[in-house]
């Protein structure tokens, strides 16, 4: 049985004292509300950047905080587009202030050491502002605290890539709704995915540019930017192995 590491579960004395000695590591966990196609909940990316985050924690012994579940719009290049009903998409002030608010509140809690965990990938810009914009407030206030960003896709390597996607890596942007994310869900949330309603179709051929207002023609029907056909629970316990091992030893070697 693995320990209780997500403080959203936990008591606020038992918090208390995981973090009174001031070294304790959180892991804030990013994601959005989000289609992922007919086959994968809304809820895929916060449940996919939460799962990653609470194996990680059990593995360097760190907590997990409360995940933001809600993120940056949806870009046609690499979500399909916030104009597909079933994502919700917050202006960019929004995700900087959960962030910028975080931090602080950490910091004041006593946390030292903060890793936010990336898993929409329009988030990334806007968490960076957010913990600059923290740093800045904290700065005048003694030590702040020490803050790491990433993504856990980024954390998949390069012969796992080969070995999974055969046929030829797609890229991170065009995998929305794809093998990687399906796998995941396969491996760990196997009763919400729904594998019949998939809608198999080559990798979007998207433009080089934005448009404005947004041709909707452009993004495939399906919602997804390539196909999760190929994807299988083991591919999920692989993909999670080389991910929450990247991201324990990074986290390990740098906070």
């Amino acid at each position: 049985m693995t320990h209780e590491v997500n403080i959203t579960r936990m008591d606020a004395f038992t918090y208390r004292d995981l973090i009174s000695s001031g070294d304790a590591v959180v892991l804030i966990p990013v994601g959005s509300v989000e289609q992922h196609g007919a086959h994968m909940p809304l809820g895929t990316d916060m449940m996919l950047s939460t799962k990653m985050s609470e194996l990680t924690a059990q593995q360097i012994g760190a907590i997990v905080g409360p995940t933001i579940s809600f993120g940056y719009k949806s870009q046609q290049r690499s979500g399909g587009g916030n104009h597909i009903v079933g994502t919700f998409g917050f202006d960019a002030d929004t995700v900087i202030g959960i962030c910028r608010t975080l931090v602080r509140e950490f910091s004041r809690h006593g946390v030292n050491k903060i890793v936010f965990v990336n898993g929409h990938y329009e988030n990334y810009q806007f968490v960076y502002e957010g913990v600059d914009l923290a740093m800045r407030d904290l700065a005048g206030l003694g030590e702040g605290p020490r803050v790491m960003l990433l993504s856990y896709w980024d954390f998949v390597t390069p012969q796992v890539i080969e070995r999974l996607y055969p046929e030829g890596f797609p890229g991170w942007d065009v995998e929305h709704g794809g093998v990687m994310e399906t796998s995941l869900m396969l491996e760990y949330f196997p009763e919400l995915v729904q594998m019949d309603r998939l809608i198999d179709h080559p990798a979007a051929e998207l433009p080089l540019y934005d448009l404005f207002p947004v041709d909707p023609s452009l993004t495939p029907a399906s919602g997804c930017l390539s196909s999760g056909k190929a994807s299988t629970a083991e591919k999920g316990r692989i993909l999670a192995e080389s991910i929450v091992t990247g991201m324990a030893t990074a986290i390990s070697g740098r906070l």
